[in-house]
């Protein structure tokens, strides 16, 4: 049975990686002696821990080795026509600058869509030799020629409301709370790919052609850090442990040089935002950031 399958336990530790993800998603790119994003890759002296970005624990995914391949009995699909389509994140306690932990995958929820399937792998992470959870990633797959194995009108699910409320994000004509500009670098699949996400669609050009593109395009996940790093820019000083929850939704491919434009529209604690490429005025990503507290400054 796909759904509820579970994968093996895989363990790992960090403790540069959160520096080379903190460059892989745009940390320094404009002003390498920015203060606030130095933090994130440089610990002063040796001694200060770095500060990590809570987008970081988007790349414990693909730790198993087999990052979204999935190898479950019973499911066929085309491993090239897999879309990551959404991604949702829960950050229960900080992220420390380095530690050990085990991740704990499973399916949690399998859709018949007709010509395609919807799947949802669930990630716990815990502190290594406890059960205390760090963080939860919830990954939404969409699966194009997988489907037509049932009646389409009542899949099974374990989706929560939140996951839901990804797909969902409301966007008015207001005027935005605030916007920030922040252009990519044409070897940032590159510096990405080396926290772990290594599809050659993000680095082989002969690969991207064959897919459709141009060139290789950027991670999906590393076009979500930095709109989360506009986020906190704008709302939190640039402090990870003011975000609770992370949302997002794909929408469209970036190129590597690009020009990211992200709009935000703060509602109560939660940050509702919209990520565009300049350049070619496409929206390319959209979600929410909950904040455990917006700054009294605000």
């Amino acid at each position: 049975m796909v759904v509820s399958h579970k994968f093996p336990e895989c363990s790992f530790g960090w403790c540069r990686d959160v520096a080379l993800y903190s460059l892989g998603v745009g940390a320094c790119n404009a002003d390498a002696e920015d203060e606030k994003e130095l933090r994130l890759v440089y610990g002063r002296d040796g001694q200060s821990p770095i500060k990590v970005l809570p987008t970081f624990v988007s790349s414990f995914v693909f730790k198993s080795g087999n990052g979204l391949r999935l190898d479950v009995p019973g499911l066929k699909y085309d491993p090239k026509r897999l879309l990551h389509s959404q991604h949702y994140i829960e950050i229960y306690r900080p992220i420390p600058s380095q530690a050990n932990v085990t991740n704990k995958i499973k399916i949690a929820g399998f859709h018949d869509r007709g010509k395609a399937a919807i799947l949802e792998l669930e990630t716990l992470t815990c502190l290594e030799g406890s059960d205390d959870i760090l963080c939860m990633n919830r990954s939404t797959i969409y699966m194009r020629g997988a489907g037509g194995f049932s009646d389409p009108s009542q899949p099974f699910s374990y989706v929560t409301y939140a996951a839901n409320k990804a797909s969902n994000v409301p966007f008015t004509d207001s005027t935005p709370s605030a916007v920030y500009e922040d252009r990519t670098q044409n070897l940032q699949a590159l510096l990405c790919g080396l926290s772990g996400h290594f599809d050659p669609l993000h680095s082989d050009p002969s690969f991207a052609h064959a897919a459709g593109f141009s060139r290789p395009i950027l991670h999906g996940l590393s076009t979500l850090g930095f709109a989360v790093r506009a986020v906190m820019r704008s709302f939190c000083s640039m402090e990870p442990a003011a975000v609770k929850r992370i949302s997002c939704r794909f929408l469209h491919h970036v190129y590597p040089g690009e020009t990211l434009i992200t709009e935000m529209w703060l509602q109560g604690q939660s940050v509702y935002y919209r990520t565009k490429v300049k350049e070619r005025g496409r929206a390319v990503l959209s979600g929410y950031v909950q904040l455990k507290h917006i700054p009294s400054s605000l």
